[in-house]
């Protein structure tokens, strides 16, 4: 016997199975569930009239939603890899016979509102009219795609055009010069290349200007000049020649020091400071922890004890002594 479950209520355990449609729980139940169904069955009912085709998205378009009366996922929009058409699987299933059946079962089951059952069938009507729909929803989404290709083609060519006047002005010939545009032009870079000379300083500081002398055999010639090697010295700055300071070595001087206490110093220093936030005045703060001491000094009450009474504790520890002794003794004797 197959034990009756309600997939509203989640349940296989009341009272009786057709008085249980009727109670409050399942009614508010049934009616939740429905709600949030209808919902996205009036948004996918839209598109009969005005259907939108888009472009193909993974992410987007290979979504499911899970119908309630047939108990399986189905796709919420149909696809070919390139285009979309959106709710299109939704509008697909609900006009299948196999879901008009389901339908009927689930309200028969669960006795559903009447008025909302007409809102998961979707006759054949309506699905001739989705189907023309669509068909005006790709020519528009065509014509579309064609007139933002033409404006894309048309960007391309202005900026092919664009790059071959650069092309062609860049390639052009010069004009050639006369004799006389010759002649002024030659005069003029002779003159200009004078002043710049004349003009020129030699980058640098100012103690640089005594590694320049003329070059040898060259009296006739004071424009040129020649820059000696720079020797480096460990006296200076750094534009000088002169070593950095972390290039220098170090200066020994013979007596070398620790800087600071060392570690056993700074230790019994924090230890001080620990005791001086402690109480003077506490139990066993003056007691002298390097004096001898014997087994004498466990007090008259004893130690701690488990069961039994607290003085025969000293009696344990004692006869406990005296045993550690004799195994000693035996020790040694052997």
């Amino acid at each position: 016997m197959v034990v009756y479950e309600c997939v509203v209520c989640r349940r296989t355990v009341f009272s009786s199975r057709r008085k249980h449609v009727y109670e409050k729980g399942h009614r508010q139940r049934l009616t939740s569930i429905l709600r949030a169904f209808s919902d996205k069955v009036a948004a996918a009912r839209k598109m009969i009239k005005a259907a939108t085709v888009v472009r193909y998205d993974p992410q987007e378009h290979e979504q499911k939603f899970w119908c309630h009366c047939c108990e399986e996922e189905v796709r919420k929009h149909t696809s070919d890899g390139d285009l979309t058409v959106l709710y299109g699987g939704m509008l697909e299933h609900m006009r299948r016979p196999e879901h008009l059946k389901a339908v009927n079962r689930y309200w028969w089951t669960h006795q559903g509102e009447v008025k909302m059952k007409a809102q998961f069938i979707l006759t054949e009507d309506e699905y001739e009219r989705f189907k023309s729909s669509v068909t005006k929803a790709l020519e528009s989404y065509e014509e579309t795609e064609n007139v933002l290709i033409k404006q894309i083609a048309s960007q391309i060519r202005q900026a092919e055009q664009s790059r071959m006047e650069m092309l062609k002005t860049a390639l052009e010939p010069e004009t050639p010069l006369t004799g006389e545009e010759d002649e002024a032009w030659s005069n003029d870079d002779v003159l200009g290349s004078r002043t710049s000379l004349e003009d020129f300083e030699p980058p640098g500081p100012s103690n640089q200007q005594s590694l320049l002398h003329e070059a040898p055999g060259m009296a006739g010639a004071p424009s040129l000049t020649y820059i000696g090697q720079q020797v480096i010295s460990d006296q200076g700055n750094v534009h000088s020649g002169g070593l950095p300071p972390w290039m220098l070595p170090d200066e020994d001087t013979g007596n070398p020091q620790d800087i600071g206490p060392s570690v056993e110093d700074f230790l019994k220093h924090k230890e001080k400071m620990t005791l001086k936030k402690l109480p003077p005045n506490r139990v066993g703060a003056n007691f002298d922890h390097n004096a001898p001491t014997d087994e004498g000094w466990l007090p008259s009450f004893g130690r701690v004890w488990n069961s039994g009474r607290r003085w025969q504790s000293r009696h344990q520890y004692k006869k406990e002594a005296r045993d550690k002794i004799a195994k000693r003794k035996r020790t040694e004797e052997t």
